[in-house]
């Protein structure tokens, strides 16, 4: 399927590795102009090389710090510069610490605010007027799973990512008059950097902690960066154009409730 996206210029944060890396190339594979944005210069240019490598497409790389208002204008700066604007925004990081919610200080639970939820809205002010002005765009958040079901230990997260579906429910109502949509992709599972750090998290083997975890997956199965990137890749396209508002699980059956 021809998903329309050739020429559409988007940035992509957390594009180094994990499922940001995943979403830009598969972004670029579509003949999209990608900007990848992360902390390390030196994993930026790996990556967009072998962007280029593996799709043909020419891929520019920003190093900023989502964490930074400073950086997510700057961010935005360069590329409506050079670019001309922005058609598709992916809001995506790492994650905070991982343990006991009430372990955490102000100042950690401040750090994680500042990662997962004042990022996405920081960066969304400085996209929305060039999305307006283009006639439309399109806005996706990737959280995790553990958003609409929590997970124990992961208390920062939960609570962060909880706030950006609110908030991304909310924007879409007030964006939708200018063709502008606004999802969210709640990934389970997700072979990354991240879900070993989850693995590795307690007292147990990380192979034990992943044949449990695994145990409540219908599936049975790990998730790949390839099952969130082709989603994120429709929902960020034309052919995506008609939904908004939306939360969704990409997490191989792991969540229980019927919503």
């Amino acid at each position: 399927m021809n998903l329309e996206l050739k020429g559409k210029v988007a940035i992509v944060g957390g594009g180094s590795q994990g499922i940001g890396f995943g979403i830009a190339r598969t972004l670029a594979a579509e003949g999209a102009n990608v900007v990848i944005t992360a902390r390390r210069e030196e994993d930026l240019k790996r990556a967009s090389r072998d962007i280029r490598e593996l799709t043909g497409s020419e891929v520019t790389w920003i190093a900023a710090d989502c964490r930074k208002a400073e950086d997510c204008e700057r961010v935005a700066s360069i590329v409506r510069a050079d670019l001309g604007g922005i058609d598709v925004l992916v809001n995506n990081d790492g994650a905070p610490p991982v343990g006991p919610v009430l372990s955490f200080d102000d100042a950690t639970w401040h750090r994680a605010v500042e990662q997962n939820l004042m990022y996405p809205v920081r960066m969304v002010r400085q996209v929305a007027d060039s999305m307006r002005e283009r006639g439309g765009g399109s806005i996706l958040n990737i959280t995790a799973i553990s958003a609409i079901q929590p997970i124990r230990d992961l208390g920062l997260s939960v609570a962060t990512w909880a706030g950006v579906i609110g908030y991304a429910k909310t924007l879409s109502m007030e964006l939708a008059e200018f063709g502008i949509n606004v999802n969210t992709i709640c990934p389970g599972y997700i072979d990354t950097t991240r879900l070993r750090k989850v693995f590795a998290a307690g007292d147990e083997p990380d192979e034990t902690v992943r044949t449990r975890l695994l145990q409540d997956v219908p599936l049975g199965r790990v998730g790949t960066v390839d099952d969130i990137a082709g989603l994120a890749a429709l929902l960020v396209s034309p052919r995506g154009a008609y939904i908004t508002g939306t939360a969704i699980q990409v997490d191989g059956g792991l969540l229980r409730g019927v919503r």
